[in-house]
């Protein structure tokens, strides 16, 4: 996936998917290492969508097509933007040698002097040069994710990878370390002889906070440096490269298709047996080379996380990501306990109600995992491709009923070329919104290929491109918004446009549809999210005690599985699966594991603090959309806690998760049981 210089840090915001329409949700994420001591200095924002079904992330939206790839009259991104004319330009060239000589006179001007100096106009510089360094690599991400198959586009792609680790290691990397390692004094000095320096507070304040876990100014350098040579980046890359070449035969005739096909066609099928085998063939591809490729790279990123860990003084396995966020240990620990508590039964309650309704739908004999997202289509609802106009006009609509302002940046983005559309052969999986910087970006990729699930990305990443244009205002450094709340935009927007369709259904097995399919969403972002957390954490406490087996990952993958899910009908369980048939390497192509350790919960955390602020929006409307907007618009300058005050919310509060899941978990449960009871599927 997106790998990016150690300079810049992937703030990665991954989805947590909806229903747009009659809506399905499967997506996926993709990645980042994440510098502590670089982290705030260079971000590009790739907002990218979530796993679920048995799509974990690097595969969004699962729904790439032949048929698609060859479609010549989709839309696709128009980079001329960025002011390269290729990739391979000596434009770039010249812009990243004359980046060099700033960073090499912004270090000398600054090192060691950032107490006498003023702090306000190193900021500012620094910033300039960040940006300087984001338009190269964001432009190089971009071109190479629809050109996976030009080798000669990775190669230089990697060469000036290399050359930007070295301008950041050699003049940059000192800054984050010194601005932490500033008296107090020295700073309040700082803020009173330049009241502006206030504008920068947050990015400040987040320096600071990484004080107690920064290494010192050469072993940072040495890191940094060498990252794109030696360490994880390589093997993980090598990893990435060997799942976006798989392929798959489905068919008697032999015919290949890649994994985003084989996904959509197991999510859409009405056929349990086809879905079954469809399973089948995904699990039996990734066992051998592929699962013991995906073992040698999770062992080298667990072993490096469990190093950096102690190195830098980290308290827990999480802690490292939890700051990151900004987020308290305590309050992803509540999440995890509330989701475990609440979550789980929740979860058994659907599965059990999904599984008679497609015993007396489909004739289904055993529920198995290739079912946990087939499509429940009681509605009459028809299955016909949608074409991009329509889901264009889809998403507009939805957006303007809640927010005319955000409905406007939409069509802006559609009609400025700012998204690649087509599933094109050669094109990176999935889906992203890439922040860029500010008066750039934003940029989508899709790999749209007219399914309702393709609608549902649509709208979701183009909330993130909403977000991140609101907050552009606060300047490159701190436009990124915690990672707790990336998802808000996208998530809301999709939340009111699933009530609206809701609302206007012309039949209680029309609305049933709509409320299954939501519901298979919320328990992919939640509960499945937090399943991925478990297993991560079973992978880095055994890490320890030596390199991990493919053999040990499947059995780690299968216990954090059984936790969640309950153990399987057939040998006993009370589990509404009766088997867990095929399941035992679908750890190896996640790649939040490879990229992001313990990033999975944010998920969870986006989708239930969205689900309360929707209910929060139904009791006070009033003035509503004006405090979104500010929300959006404060980007990275409030924390979760100062940025969900206004609406009355508290996720700090012991309580929040349990009562987040009833009421907005529970509440879709009650709603569905009830109307599939008066329909007669269950008893």
């Amino acid at each position: 996936e997106n790998i990016l210089l150690p300079s810049i840090v992937l703030m990665l915001r991954f989805f947590t998917r909806s229903v747009l329409s009659l809506i399905v949700a499967s997506a996926s994420t993709c990645p980042a290492r994440s510098s502590s001591a670089s982290r705030p200095a260079f971000i590009a924002a790739f907002a990218l969508s979530p796993p679920s079904a048995p799509s974990t992330s690097c595969q969004a939206t699962m729904t790439a097509s032949v048929a698609a790839a060859e479609s010549t009259d989709l839309p696709r991104w128009d980079l001329s933007r960025f002011g390269f004319s290729s990739p391979f330009s000596d434009e770039i060239d010249l812009h990243l040698e004359e980046t060099a000589k700033l960073a090499e006179a912004f270090k000398a001007k600054y090192e060691g002097k950032l107490g006498e100096l003023s702090l306000l106009s190193a900021i500012q510089d620094y910033e300039e040069i960040s940006k300087r360094k984001t338009l190269v690599s964001s432009y190089l991400h971009l071109s190479y994710d629809v050109s996976l198959d030009d080798d000669t586009l990775k190669k230089r792609k990697g060469a000036l990878s290399q050359r930007q680790s070295e301008i950041y290691g050699d003049n940059l990397e000192w800054f984050s370390l010194d601005v932490a390692e500033l008296d107090d004094a020295v700073l309040a000095s700082q803020y009173e002889k330049n009241p502006s320096l206030t504008k920068f507070k947050s990015f400040i304040d987040e320096l600071r906070r990484q004080k107690p876990h920064n290494l010192s100014k050469d072993v940072e350098r040495a890191l940094t440096v060498r990252s794109p040579y030696v360490g994880n980046r390589p093997l993980v890359s090598f990893f990435d490269k060997e799942l976006s070449l798989m392929r798959f035969k489905l068919d008697e005739d032999g015919k290949e298709v890649n994994m985003e096909v084989l996904l959509s066609r197991m999510q859409s099928s009405n056929d349990a047996a086809f879905r079954a085998k469809c399973l089948q063939v995904l699990n039996d591809g990734l066992a051998g080379s592929v699962s013991r490729t995906a073992a040698l790279s999770l062992s080298s990123v667990t072993g490096g996380w469990l190093i950096e860990n102690k190195e830098r003084k980290y308290i827990n396995l999480r802690s490292r990501r939890n700051l990151d966020n900004n987020c308290p240990d305590e309050v992803v620990d509540s999440l995890l306990v509330g989701v475990r508590s609440a979550g789980i039964p929740l979860c058994k309650r659907f599965y059990t109600l999904k599984k008679g309704i497609l015993q007396k739908t489909q004739g289904l004999e055993k529920f198995r995992w290739s079912d946990r997202n087939a499509p429940i289509d009681i509605g009459g609802v028809s299955n016909e491709k949608i074409s991009w106009e329509a889901a264009v006009a889809m998403v507009k609509k939805g957006y303007n009923q809640f927010s005319p302002k955000m409905s406007e940046m939409f069509v802006s983005m559609v009609e400025e070329k700012r998204i690649d559309v087509p599933a094109a052969n050669g094109k990176k999986g999935g889906a992203y919104c890439a922040g860029v910087i500010p008066g750039v970006g934003p940029f989508q990729l899709l790999n749209f290929d007219g399914t309702k699930q393709d609608v549902a990305t649509l709208a979701h990443e183009s909330g993130h491109g909403v977000h991140d244009i609101l907050a552009y205002e606060q300047g490159y450094l701190q436009y990124h918004p915690p990672l707790t709340l990336a998802e808000t935009a996208s998530i809301f927007g999709e939340m009111i446009v699933f009530r609206d369709l809701l609302a206007q259904s012309s039949s209680k097995e029309e609305e049933l549809t709509l409320l299954m399919s939501k519901i298979d969403d919320v328990v992919n972002s939640v509960v499945r999210q937090c399943s991925f957390d478990r297993f991560e954490e079973l992978v880095h406490a055994a890490r320890e005690k030596g390199e991990l087996s493919a053999d040990e990952l499947d059995e780690y993958w299968m216990s954090a599985l059984r936790e969640y899910y309950g153990k399987e009908g057939d040998a006993g369980g009370d589990s509404p699966f009766d088997t867990y048939e095929n399941t035992s390497h679908l750890w190896s192509y996640v790649p939040h594991f490879h990229h992001v350790p313990f990033y999975v919960y944010s998920y969870a955390f986006a989708d239930l603090v969205v689900g309360t602020l929707y209910n929060n929006f139904l009791t006070n409307k009033e003035g509503f959309e004006g405090r979104l907007l500010a929300l959006l618009s404060a980007g990275g300058t409030k924390d979760f806690a100062n940025a969900l005050g206004p609406f009355g919310l508290d996720p700090t509060s012991s309580t929040f998760w349990t009562e987040a899941l009833t009421a907005h978990l529970g509440e879709l449960v009650n709603e569905a049981e009830k109307i599939a009871k008066e329909l007669g599927y269950v008893e």
